[in-house]
């Protein structure tokens, strides 16, 4: 993954549907099913179409805005283009959460599956009471991340050569895996058993979306967003290669959870009162072994190294990226910036991105199930900005040039807002708590980077009243929408329903209604503070290095190239 200006033009839309679907079939489909099957019961099914069709619509939104601005780890930047440095800080730093914490969860899912081969020092790397990662199984984790870390660091253009052959086996072990389980023996009386279709109601469902890894698996749309500055015509490249990639993402995910429930044994589900219940520290591992399919059994186990380790490639490549336009505006350090001149790689961000996922370990990360919830709540803030952007670059920037525009708009955005807003929601309280406070660490840091710049940006310097106090509440202004937004969230999560993990104050659906229909106000204001920025010259702009070449029309294509 070349960092170098020089090396950012040049891939295929095969090549980036190839990414998206690497980054999809990560180590989503090796827990996912198994997690979301013991929150929802049969209608998983159920919140893997919500998942996608909540994720496609914040992956359209980060179309427009990413074909129109097509950089490299541009989810990182798009908050300082719409409303200026403090949003641009604040959610950046939501991004870089989010991606850098998916390079220490896919070992830690490496690890797991581990358990699952004969060795008796690899059936205690977890505790069978605790199902968490005992301290042998954390040393594997910290091992496995630096080891891919280092092959990365230094060899980080032969894995970006061997991605498309990593995504073909990673795609075929799920379906061997499908047609394995389904033919060994399939029980129709497991989706109606134990209490119905949705024996825990349809809460349980919507709290199966964010926190039992559909929207962690889906999450892999990010890495076409933040990679696709790097495509021949990101313009027809980027939103073509989401379609595809979710697409057939939800297609596999569908399947391996029919599989999942068709084939565990009637008898383990009887034992275990339920799908809550079944908890295999590796699901399909576990089951193929109960079923006596060994083959599939080390299937299984080799592709829970070949997922994680093909995911992380795009993963180690977007954080380096999300650690660079930080670096960039201003608010990380620029050495974190520097590109090594032979390999192309910002290594010093490299380096900030693994200490970063060996803390994870250390702290959060005990189970794969545990790491997964924290790391959705904060995925959802950092989707947030995408149908906001469009809302403001609609109408501070109309005539940019948008080789891919959102339909309905108007009503779209909106829409995608509360429904992101709904989904942190679902998060489940504390987790919501959790991440609102990591993400807001990012407000005392921006007043503080602010203050010792002296010249804070253009709308401070420009105005030149009041000192250095006033310019700060100028640069602050298009962001409180977001710090507000994130309390008002995280306080209804904590008096929510107790299906949420709420006190209960606001019982059954009540909760999510009230974050329903207050999000879109939240959504009008922050668009509305993005003009306002942009009217008083606080928003952020391309360095000429970061621009791409002028439209170019070719016979074979007739959409132009971006041009900004």
């Amino acid at each position: 993954m070349d960092m170098s200006a020089g090396g950012r033009k040049g891939l295929s839309l095969f090549a980036l549907i190839m990414i998206g679907i690497g980054s999809i079939f990560g180590s989503g489909w090796l827990f996912g099913a198994g997690a979301a099957a013991q929150v929802a019961g049969p209608a998983a099914l159920v919140a893997w179409v919500i998942g996608v069709v909540f994720i496609g619509m914040i992956a359209m939104s980060y179309a427009e805005v990413g074909s129109a601005y097509p950089i490299p780890g541009g989810m990182a930047r798009y908050g300082h283009l719409s409303h200026g440095p403090v949003l641009g800080f604040l959610t950046g730093w939501a991004v870089w959460i989010a991606t850098a914490s998916l390079i220490p969860i896919e070992s830690i899912a490496a690890t797991q599956y581990m358990t699952s081969w004969s060795f008796d020092w690899a059936k205690g790397l977890v505790d069978p009471a605790t199902h968490q990662l005992t301290l042998s199984g954390t040393a594997v984790a910290l091992v496995l991340t630096l080891a891919l870390w280092l092959t990365c660091f230094w060899s980080v253009q032969l894995l970006a050569r061997a991605n498309t052959v990593l995504t073909l086996v990673k795609f075929a072990i799920p379906v061997l895996a499908v047609l394995a389980l389904i033919g060994s023996g399939f029980h129709t009386s497991n989706f109606t058993a134990h209490g119905g279709f949705a024996p825990y109601g349809w809460p349980a469902v919507l709290t199966a979306v964010t926190t039992c890894g559909v929207v962690f698996a889906f999450n892999g749309f990010q890495a076409v967003v933040n990679l696709g500055g790097a495509a021949k015509n990101p313009g027809r490249a980027i939103p073509l290669a989401l379609v595809g990639a979710l697409s057939l993402g939800l297609v596999i995910y569908l399947a391996l959870q029919v599989a999942y429930l068709g084939s565990v044994p009637p008898e383990l589900l009887e034992r275990s009162g339920g799908w809550q219940g079944v908890n295999l520290n590796s699901p399909f591992a576990d089951l193929a072994g109960l079923l006596m399919l060994h083959w599939v059994v080390t299937m299984l186990q080799f592709g829970a190294f070949i997922s994680p380790a093909g995911s992380n490639i795009a993963n180690v490549a977007s954080a380096a990226y999300m650690v660079t336009n930080l670096a960039e505006t201003g608010f990380f350090p620029r050495k974190l910036a520097a590109v090594h001149p032979r390999y192309g790689t910002a290594r010093p961000a490299m380096w900030l991105n693994l200490g970063f996922s060996v803390l994870l370990l250390l702290t959060v990360g005990r189970s794969w199930q545990a790491l997964a919830g924290v790391v959705s709540a904060a995925m959802v803030i950092s989707y947030l900005i995408g149908p906001v952007a469009v809302g403001v670059l609609r109408r501070t920037r109309p005539d940019l040039p948008r080789p891919f525009r959102l339909p309905a708009a108007g009503v779209l955005c909106p829409v995608t807002f509360a429904f992101a807003a709904c989904a942190l929601y679902w998060s489940k309280w504390p987790e919501t708590g959790k991440i609102t406070v990591l993400t807001l660490v990012a407000v005392p840091v921006a007043a503080l980077v602010l203050w010792r710049r002296g010249e804070l940006a253009q709308g401070g310097a420009a105005s030149g009243r009041g000192g250095r106090g006033a310019s700060l509440l100028r640069q602050f202004a298009p962001a409180w929408w977001m710090v507000l937004f994130l309390v008002w969230t995280a306080t209804v999560s904590a008096l929510g329903g107790r299906e949420f993990g709420g006190r209960g104050l606001l019982p059954g659906e009540l909760g999510t209604a009230v974050i329903a229909v207050t999000a879109p106000l939240f959504y009008f204001w922050a668009v509305r503070s993005g003009v306002r920025a942009h009217a008083r010259g606080l928003t952020g702009t391309l360095s000429p290095a970061e621009t791409t070449p002028a439209p170019t029309v070719t016979a074979d294509d007739g959409r132009p190239m971006v041009s900004v």
